[in-house]
């Protein structure tokens, strides 16, 4: 019951200061009316990967579909007072966002339509450190492609066959699928990686030099990833009175 409250007596106050926003988003942002919502937010999200370990990878992709379209790693001081959309649109997510069997250059571009750099979309697809796949996201690639590793090929199709299995997952990093680190970068320097869009950073491409960089500097990695997530935490947020606090994260008011 004190969780409760806590948690409802803050979304009291951030409808109340929303009301008064200047528009800007601030690391402080809540730091009065709402102090221990850093502690709540932590808290919650702690208990929900415990939960379920895949959470972590879903929470992140969240931030990707937020910032796009309307866990034990690396820590960045994040900017709050951003106020939730009036309209959803799953084909703008489609269409913003790039899918699995994407060529370098379309991820490229994408991003770049978001006012992010190549090096920034590669830092981000870093991402695919922690999470696992639908067999239908990456068949194509253990079935179709070259440039994939003949072993690691052979054990993914072991869930995935060539029909049927849509749904059976598999880690996106072979090597420590729940710990967030560089590991995602080596794979792909072993023609590790499970989705074709993956493969493609590492593939005689311009960023096959980065890619090599991450694989073996995790520090260099965890900066650039930081740098890349604030960047994109800044596209378009709604603040002040555009958009709403919803009462329910479900559906509009």
């Amino acid at each position: 019951m004190a969780s409760f409250s806590n948690t409802f007596l803050c979304f009291l106050a951030l409808s109340i200061i929303a009301l008064g926003a200047n528009g800007q988003l601030s690391s402080t942002f809540y730091g009065s009316t709402c102090p221990n919502l850093p502690t709540i937010v932590r808290s919650a999200m702690s208990q929900a990967v415990a939960k379920e370990a895949r959470m972590g990878a879903s929470i992140l992709r969240l931030f990707f579909h937020d910032c796009f379209v309307n866990l034990g790693g690396p820590t960045w001081t994040v900017l709050l007072g951003r106020r939730d959309a009036k309209t959803a649109s799953q084909s703008a997510a489609n269409s913003n966002l790039p899918g699995p069997g994407s060529s370098l250059q379309t991820l490229i571009t994408l991003f770049g339509n978001k006012g992010l750099t190549a090096k920034d979309m590669t830092a981000l697809s870093g991402a695919h450190t922690i999470g696992q796949a639908r067999c239908t996201t990456f068949r194509s690639h253990i079935y179709s492609d070259t440039n994939i590793n003949a072993t690691f090929a052979a054990t993914r199709k072991q869930t995935c066959p060539q029909s049927g299995g849509d749904n059976n997952l598999a880690p996106i990093d072979v090597q420590t699928p729940t710990r967030f680190d560089n590991a995602y970068y080596q794979n792909l320097v072993g023609q590790r990686g499970l989705f074709h869009s993956d493969q493609e950073l590492f593939n005689g491409g311009s960023q096959d030099s980065l890619v090599t960089t991450y694989s073996t500097s995790a520090s260099t990695f965890t900066s650039d990833f930081v740098n890349a997530m604030v960047k994109m935490g800044n596209i378009s947020p709604l603040t002040g009175t555009n958009g709403e606090i919803r009462l329910n994260c479900r559906k509009t008011n």
